[in-house]
């Protein structure tokens, strides 16, 4: 939402809006999936976060496959009015939860839709009716498991003896979302490892020789570090003035990771205001060279 103008004043001199700010507005969203819910649920927050002010409740309702389950769904719906999004493959499933949303008078939208049959006229092939067909045992699934595995394996510093098996080795000092975004990584097939810059700790040898791994060093505002170590304190209920949250001893922790940075021609990635999922794409852009991830689906 724009922010008000503010009202003119005598001899055109503009006076400050003194009306009270616009308070949230909250709605129910259903998400109705016959798999994990995942796309529904991404779907739903990107979209809800193209507005201001508001706040979806969410009511996820994964692997709906039975008559008996959707009752169950649409009872909540119906004790919850708001908007219904669903994937529902089934056709008589389908056609049932469309008709109680036209019973209760709620919007029900079938999320993939148009995007289907965009790429149906398209390609003139058939679409499948199998349940969850994107979440299949293929190579691709075993392939994030086990970057998945590599990256729990190597987080913090450790296995540091065979991270020239890695696709990307993340630096940084603590606090810096290192491990959050090893694991994104990790879904998205890509082997990462982090290893934290710890005053007086030396880094691993074979750091410094690996060839074929892209190191990337994390840089973060030594205010906005000290805030989240400070949060991060609180939530351990832990009280004590350390040199974790002095604001002199954290400038200087940063400078020197700068400072390493450039030294070995490190690329770095400033994560002061990016979320895991945005610096996690900023990684694969350095992984691939700034051309996109290119992979056959399916």
């Amino acid at each position: 939402m724009r922010p008000q103008e503010p009202s003119p004043g005598f001899f055109g001199v503009a006076l400050p809006n003194t009306s009270p700010p616009r308070l949230a507005t909250y709605f129910h969203v259903h998400l109705v999936s016959d798999s994990t819910g995942e796309t529904l649920n991404a779907m739903a927050r990107a979209v809800c976060a193209r507005f201001e002010n508001v706040l979806p409740i969410e009511h996820i309702y994964a692997l709906v496959r039975s008559q008996r389950q959707l009752d169950r769904a649409l009872n909540d719906i119906e004790e919850a009015p708001g908007i219904v999004l669903h994937t529902i493959v089934d056709e008589k499933l389908r056609a049932a939860l469309e008709e109680g949303c036209r019973r209760l008078d709620m919007p029900c939208l079938p999320a993939l839709d148009p995007l289907v049959s965009a790429m149906q006229r398209y390609l003139g092939a058939a679409t499948t009716s199998r349940v969850g067909a994107h979440l299949r045992l293929d190579n691709d699934y075993f392939n994030r498991m086990d970057a998945l595995n590599y990256a729990i394996g190597h987080d913090d510093g450790q296995g540091g003896q065979d991270l020239d098996q890695a696709d990307v080795v993340l630096l940084g000092v603590s606090r810096t979302s290192k491990t959050p975004t090893c694991i994104y990584l990790a879904h998205r097939g890509v082997r990462a490892a982090n290893v934290p810059l710890v005053p007086g700790r030396p880094l691993p040898e074979k750091l410094f020789q690996l060839r074929n791994t892209l190191v990337v060093g994390l840089l973060i505002s030594p205010d906005r570090l000290i805030q989240i170590r400070r949060n991060r304190l609180l939530s351990l209920k832990e009280t004590r003035d350390t040199s974790y949250t002095d604001q002199e001893a954290v400038r200087e922790e940063i400078i020197a990771a700068r400072r390493l940075y450039e030294r070995h021609g490190w690329p770095t990635i400033d994560v002061t205001r990016r979320s895991v999922e945005e610096t996690a794409a900023a990684v694969l852009n350095l992984v691939h060279k700034g051309h996109g991830q290119v992979e056959v689906l399916g």
